[in-house]
């Protein structure tokens, strides 16, 4: 039998092996050693399969790494890096890795395309084309890490698509790289980012991985604002969205992270300012200031390293927590909202 060894939980494994194979967790570790750890599958050469030739052939044979072709890898001036990941049905997915001070983190896609419509974005002006499976969403990082042989500590699930639109898929894909005999990511490195979908919020919060970080999309001040910029805002309004957070149960000294689009004109007001304080309210938020990029659609004018500046200390005055982001790879389409601008989806 064929094991996609991608979508493929140690816990499940170890019973396949045991059921077809007559094997068990030993053999199960050793799997995932050397596909998550040294990124083969020769099992012939791992010391639990040296006595077993046979069965070592066999794994050979039924364990399947699914990889996608790479199409396409640009780097920035700023050292950012995307990639665009081609799958058997032609679909495009594009990742990026974001450098750090030592380490890099990677944004990893979940859909091809996005049904959010988010105006400022251009993925979400691609609409929605189909789901990835948890296999496609993990070979992202599998492919950074092993092809492109990149170090990674963190990694966003803030790509092409909405994480939360995905639920299962991407549940079962956190679950793989959180494994800590396989790829080994904690939850406290991974960031589920969101629109805001009050009842995906829900139920990941029912699922109790209090480390792994919830980062939203909020982007504008009032309901007005956000619906023309989020459609999404019109079914989920922000006293919906609000109350979701206020439910969600965070760990211990956990918080949100808010994301926040600087669009000049749009969201960047004073009094935008004062109605962002009263929104969060006695949420736990940090704010990440980000720039509207160049290519970004709906007619926006990038957003200048000033106006970030003003508006952050608008924000400051307000008594909240900002962090400004200042983005990366924008030459190459690969800062936020740019994802999908220059590569078709479907091939």
């Amino acid at each position: 039998m064929k094991i996609d060894i991608l979508e493929t939980s140690l816990h499940d494994l170890t019973l396949t092996l045991k059921n077809n194979y007559g094997k068990g967790a030993y053999h199960a570790e050793a799997v995932f050693k050397e596909v998550f750890q040294t990124g083969s599958k020769n099992f012939k050469e791992n010391p639990a399969f040296k006595k077993s030739g046979v069965f070592a052939e066999t794994m050979m044979k039924d364990v399947e790494i699914n990889l996608p072709e790479i199409v396409m890898s640009e780097k920035a001036e700023d050292n950012a890096f995307k990639f665009a990941s081609r799958y058997d049905d032609g679909a495009i997915v594009e990742s990026v890795l974001i450098p750090m001070n030592n380490y890099n983190t990677i944004c990893v896609s979940t859909q091809v395309g996005c049904r959010m419509g988010c105006i400022f974005c251009e993925t979400g002006r691609l609409g929605l084309f189909r789901n990835l499976s948890a296999s496609e969403i993990v070979a992202q990082v599998y492919l950074a890490r092993f092809k492109l042989k990149q170090d990674i500590k963190n990694i966003v699930f803030m790509g092409m698509g909405e994480p939360l639109d995905n639920f299962d898929n991407l549940i079962k894909a956190i679950m793989i790289l959180n494994e800590q005999k396989g790829l080994d990511f904690a939850m406290s490195h991974m960031t589920v980012s969101t629109a805001g979908l009050p009842e995906g919020l829900k139920k990941l919060g029912e699922l109790g991985l209090r480390r792994l970080h919830v980062a939203v999309s909020l982007n504008a001040p009032n309901d007005e604002i956000r619906s023309r910029l989020m459609p999404i805002n019109i079914h989920a309004p922000m006293a919906k969205l609000k109350k979701a957070l206020e439910e969600y149960p965070l760990r211990s000294g956990g918080c949100f992270l808010v994301e926040y689009i600087v669009i000049p004109g749009v969201n960047n007001l004073p009094e935008h300012a004062r109605q962002v304080a009263e929104f969060i309210g006695n949420l736990p938020v940090r704010i990440n200031l980000i720039p509207c990029n160049p290519s970004s659609g709906g007619g926006f004018t990038a957003t200048t390293d000033e106006e970030i500046l003003v508006f952050s200390e608008l924000l400051t005055q307000e008594g909240l927590f900002v962090r400004k982001r200042w983005s990366k790879g924008t030459f190459v389409a690969a800062g936020c909202g740019q994802l999908g601008a220059k590569y078709k989806v479907i091939s």
